[in-house]
């Protein structure tokens, strides 16, 4: 696995590696001795124990039986795979394409009941019309050279706003002023994404804000990140999303996204900014 931005996921994998020392202790082998039954280089021991290099599953189970601790190999490749899903890279999640991907994220979002958004780079999915999803996904499949089913992934994608007008789902949205102005698509296709933008600003269940781009900062424009509820935040990185579930890290991003509300414009002074950016492309 990759190094992660997150100490969440430093501190998934530091969990695992210390597990598989204390079960090599407690079996009464040196690093040694247990490199040798795996039929591995004492490095490697070295590096899985300090959670410098991940375990693969087939290791996990080799390093267990070696020390007799079959029973500790389910719970060990379970905690591995959750370590694993908070650093998702892009082209690994989407190597059969974007439409599996995209499913997935409309069922878990189900279960969320505030939705907490702040975009510094393009407009979230839920906000998304056909034409921009079609133009942004076709831009990251050519970039990342996955699969392309831009075609059966944009409906998948658009499926999401159905959250807006179902359950009782509530979403805080903050826009760096810049997401506005940056061109998805055609000219007709932006200015008709940023219309339905305007549409979505009335339900209400939605609060807007726009981050102007000339306000002074008390919090630097950042990656994006989604907030769910109170219990964990995906960050969206170049090559990968991130999942945070450290309390500590989640507070700080709680933190973050109230500066960023106060230094964002709403109702009609956002609309206005909205309107201005759209008619700037006709």
């Amino acid at each position: 696995m990759s190094s992660s931005p997150s100490s969440s996921v430093v501190a998934a994998r530091k969990a695992i590696a210390d597990q598989l020392a204390d079960i090599r202790k407690d079996a009464g082998l040196s690093g040694a001795e247990l490199s040798a039954l795996c039929d591995w280089h004492p490095a490697k021991t070295s590096r899985i124990q300090s959670g410098k290099s991940a375990p693969s599953e087939a290791d996990i189970r080799t390093w267990c039986t070696a020390c007799g601790a079959d029973d500790r190999i389910p719970d060990l490749i379970a905690a591995s795979r959750a370590a694993e899903s908070m650093y998702q890279e892009w082209r690994r999640r989407n190597s059969s394409g974007m439409k599996l991907a995209q499913e997935k994220a409309i069922g878990d979002y189900k279960h969320t009941r505030l939705f907490r958004i702040y975009v510094s780079n393009v407009l979230p999915g839920f906000f998304q019309t056909a034409e921009y999803a079609t133009a942004l996904m076709q831009s990251i499949t050519d970039f990342q050279g996955t699969p392309n089913d831009v075609a059966a992934a944009v409906p998948a994608r658009l499926a999401r706003a159905q959250l807006m007008y179902t359950g009782a789902h509530r979403f805080a949205v903050l826009i760096e002023e810049g997401v506005l102005r940056t061109r998805i698509g055609s000219p007709a296709d932006m200015a008709a994404q940023l219309r339905h933008l305007i549409t979505l600003m009335s339900l209400p269940c939605v609060a807007i804000g726009i981050i102007p781009a000339g306000c002074p900062r008390t919090v630097w424009p950042l990656e994006a990140f989604y907030l769910f509820d109170d219990q964990r935040v995906a960050v969206e990185t170049l090559t990968a999303k991130v999942t945070v579930l450290q309390p500590r890290e989640i507070t700080d991003y709680i933190r973050a996204f109230a500066g960023l509300a106060e230094m964002a414009v709403y109702g009609p002074r956002a609309r206005a900014l909205v309107a201005a950016a759209a008619a700037s492309l006709e």
